[in-house]
């Protein structure tokens, strides 16, 4: 752990999330919060005929951990169907828990690989994900 956890890297992500705001009408929506540490991400989602992500929006009020993940959700979720996005999150959540030694294949996400041994952040980082394939499991109303 010479790395510290919040590189430059993480933060530009972080501070990356806000470019991603909500879309409003959507046909697919969640919210998951974190008990651990309070986090909260909303998504929104739309998706084609093909029941691929067409659009994407959100709204995090997580640790800079969270903004990131979000952030690198946001940047690799176009085109995705849910099925990537549970691959996707099981990876990272193997990943993360020392399960596996494999990052899935999505773009930055090598950037969380670091707080790996923190394992009070992981439900953090996990949020945006979770909410993804929940909203994409939900109809909105």
């Amino acid at each position: 752990m010479n790395a510290p956890l919040y590189s430059l890297d993480i933060l530009r992500l972080a501070a990356a999330s806000a470019d991603t705001p909500r879309i409003g009408n959507s046909m697919h929506s969640a919210e998951r919060r974190s008990t651990l540490c309070g986090s909260r991400v909303s998504v929104e989602l739309v998706t084609d005929d093909a029941s691929r992500v067409s659009h994407y929006g959100h709204e995090v009020r997580a640790c800079a951990l969270g903004q990131a993940s979000a952030t690198i959700l946001a940047r690799g979720i176009i085109s995705r169907r849910r099925a990537d996005l549970v691959e996707v999150r099981n990876t990272l959540a193997a990943f993360l828990a020392g399960g596996s030694d494999t990052l899935p294949k999505w773009p930055d996400i090598e950037v969380l690989a670091r707080a790996r041994p923190y394992a009070a952040r992981h439900a953090a980082i996990l949020l945006a994900f979770d909410a993804a394939v929940d909203a994409l499991t939900n109809e909105s109303r």
